[in-house]
């Protein structure tokens, strides 16, 4: 086997090697299932590391030839620009990533890091102020006390086109939302005026503790949260269609 076609196997290895590590990582912690599904990301995703993962071990096949006084600086260079377009892609995918899954009004909403609104960061209780590096937290948000701020909150989301969801200043422990989340829970059975039946049985099959559910607004698909509704929690989210 020649050195040039010993270099691109080792090449494609490692990009291969590094891109099943990186799919580690968006799809079971910053995007676990079946959130990614709910923002969209896949197929994107999927596109940039193919692309990253088989275009830099060819450019190095077409540039590679023993002897050639520049091969060190022509592989060093692809490398290099590899490298940077996986880091680059990682990094806008990193920063779309969901956030919190966040309990308003009748409904959790999905909200992606990029779309936090940290205009307002000093007012934000410490326990919030950090997003985890792992899975989305639950979180909900504190309801208008006054007539006045439930104008500034309308106000706000149509024209600003900010929700509530996305001003972390307003978050609360979902714990302290349980008399609204028991409030605007749907029994299980009303999800098969939105799903086949036998998905609906199939998937509540798995999770036998829950008895209710709420939707899940995302960016792309939308979803459904099961829970207990007795306890007011979080049993899991599936995908599942809360509407038509």
């Amino acid at each position: 086997m020649s050195k040039r076609l010993k270099f691109f196997l080792s090449h494609l290895s490692i990009s291969l090697l590094i891109a099943l590590l990186v799919m580690g990582l968006v799809f079971f912690i910053w995007y676990p299932s079946p959130l990614v599904s709910a923002v969209g990301v896949t197929h994107i995703f999927l596109m940039l590391l193919a692309i990253d993962v088989t275009v830099g071990p060819v450019l190095g096949l077409l540039v590679y030839k023993e002897g050639k006084k520049t091969l060190k600086f022509d592989l060093v260079v692809i490398i290099t620009i590899q490298i940077s377009a996986l880091c680059y892609g990682l990094f806008a995918i990193e920063q779309g990533r969901p956030a919190w899954l966040v309990f308003h009004a009748d409904r959790f909403e999905l909200v992606r890091k990029n779309d936090i609104f940290l205009e307002n960061i000093d007012q934000v209780q410490p326990k919030f102020q950090n997003i985890s590096w792992s899975k989305p937290e639950f979180v909900a948000v504190k309801s208008a006390v006054t007539t006045e701020q439930q104008q500034d909150d309308m106000f706000t989301e149509v024209l600003g086109g900010i929700s509530i969801a996305q001003q972390p200043e307003r978050y609360i422990e979902l714990t302290q939302a349980k008399t609204q989340i028991q409030q605007h829970a749907v029994p299980v059975e009303k999800l098969e005026q939105y799903n086949p039946k036998t998905e609906v049985k199939k998937t509540l099959a798995k999770y036998p503790n829950a008895d209710a559910w709420l939707p899940l607004k995302a960016s792309s698909v939308d979803m459904v949260v099961l829970i207990s509704k007795e306890k007011a929690e979080v049993v899991k989210i599936v995908d599942l269609r809360p509407w038509n």
